[in-house]
């Protein structure tokens, strides 16, 4: 859409000339994300520097129904944050102040900018732990954490990002300022408006602030890697794992193909029949129990392992096993120079019947695919992996198939990466059409005029 006339003047006047751009080689980048989904770029982007501002930006856009939509670090690999109808892109990035930490109540509040790698490196100054970890955490912002509802390898003991958060102060679309939660742990009292802005994707209201809930710092971590003949060995050694009643902090799973992705950069040989990979890690306080806890889960999946469990003996190992995770995805583009990466998650039962199933589908459709993801809580990474563009309709039709296979084995279409312009089309295939039409009703009770962050989470009509 154009701008109305005289808009980019208000904006100006009412945040300030230095917060709005409208230089299109500036503005650019603030049309793509992660998800290599196109290049959306929008009309004018403004640079929030508080509440007040988002305030003025949606009583500026209400008036002609511009459409505003909340951009932060754009790490994001759903779409969520591209400008599909121009307008205003509403930036959230100068909003980086961490406002105060509290270690006595064990809580912080922050602004939506900070980055969380920070934010993590801040409280544990204190002694605190806040767990939440996506791999792009010394990239992506607390803010965006809070519109995907973020998880990450520590989830499985930990919970997601809806745990951490205790209160929010959110600005409508409506230009109204709410302040929802509170700061005890405890706290009952109406709707949990907080756990539905958690995961809204941006499309219910911005957020300004966070009051986040924390944890004493766990003082012992211990990490370890371990081999298998295949993904249903794995399996089979996650479920005895969790069945001896150990919760690892972190139970991350590797393909055949993403496990040979990883032996490209990775300091440790792996066994030439190796067809999966376990990492596991425990912490606590107490060291010997910490390392006692890995020494079961070693002998809880020592029938199943190919090889010897390789066991972390200090510091420089353990970044070494994270490292052979942690740039999996750039390897895997050394194998096929383009990915779309899904996130769909399954019961833990169905982890090698859904493993199985990605393989087949790529392979009708000529693709490799490459499986890895958080097997403690079903939450599985299925990377199609392709060469050239003019591949990406075969490879789309393909991510298709796999989104329904997840949800026709009782799993779902995103397990943290969010729907966004991604997914918005398998929505009413994991949920049906009454829950998505109650859902498009909430939306417009908050949304009445549907400016913000348009064409996202929801099929679009027809």
């Amino acid at each position: 859409m154009s701008l109305p006339a005289g808009l980019v003047e208000a904006l100006a006047a009412a945040v300030g000339p230095e917060r709005v751009v409208v230089d299109r080689e500036r503005l650019e980048p603030y049309g793509r994300d992660e998800s290599e989904l196109g290049t959306f770029p929008p009309e004018v982007l403004v640079l929030a520097g508080s509440a007040e501002h988002v305030q003025r930006v949606f009583e500026l856009a209400a008036r002609d129904r511009v459409p505003v939509v909340p951009v932060g670090a754009r790490s994001g690999k759903s779409g969520g944050t591209l400008a599909l109808r121009g307008g205003i892109a509403l930036s959230l990035e100068k909003m980086d102040r961490i406002v105060e930490i509290r270690p006595e109540d064990l809580i912080a509040r922050a602004q939506p900018g900070v980055v969380t790698g920070r934010f993590q490196a801040a409280v544990e100054k204190h002694g605190l732990f806040y767990p939440p970890d996506p791999n792009s955490l010394d990239l992506c912002s607390l803010g965006g954490n809070v519109a995907e509802n973020a998880g990450g390898p520590r989830a499985l003991k930990y919970g997601v990002t809806r745990e951490y958060v205790l209160g929010l102060e959110v600005v409508l679309p409506t230009g109204e300022l709410l302040h929802t939660g509170k700061r005890s742990i405890k706290g009952v009292a109406g709707y949990d408006l907080t756990a539905l802005f958690v995961g809204s994707e941006g499309t219910l209201g911005v957020v300004t602030e966070i009051t986040l809930k924390l944890l004493p710092r766990p003082r012992h971590v211990a990490t370890a890697l371990v081999c298998f003949r295949s993904v249903e060995d794995a399996s089979r050694a996650v479920a005895r794992v969790l069945a001896r009643g150990i919760i690892p902090r972190c139970l991350e799973l590797l393909d055949d193909v993403a496990l040979a992705a990883c032996a490209r950069t990775s300091p440790f040989r792996f066994p030439p029949d190796a067809g999966a990979a376990l990492l596991v890690e425990t912490d606590g306080n107490d060291e010997e129990q910490v390392f006692a806890e890995i020494a079961r889960v070693a002998e809880a999946v020592a029938g199943e392992a190919a090889g010897e469990v390789i066991v972390a003996q200090n510091e420089a190992q353990r970044r070494d096993i994270w490292e052979t995770r942690k740039y999996l995805s750039v390897n895997l583009k050394a194998l096929h120079p383009r990915k779309l990466s899904e996130d769909i998650a399954v019961p833990r039962s169905r982890i090698p019947e859904m493993v199985a199933l990605t393989r087949e589908i790529g392979r009708r459709h000529g693709f490799e695919v490459a499986t890895y993801g958080h097997a403690g809580d079903g939450n599985l990474h299925a990377n199609v992996l392709f060469d050239t563009d003019d591949q990406r309709p075969r490879v789309e039709v393909a991510v298709g198939e796999i989104l329904r296979a997840a949800v026709d084995l009782g799993g779902t279409i995103t397990g943290e990466h969010g729907v966004g312009l991604a997914k918005r089309d398998f929505l009413v295939y994991e949920q049906g059409a009454e829950q998505v039409a109650l859902q498009r009703r909430l939306k417009a009770v908050f949304d009445p005029l549907g400016i913000l962050n348009p064409g996202k989470i929801f099929p679009e009509p027809g």
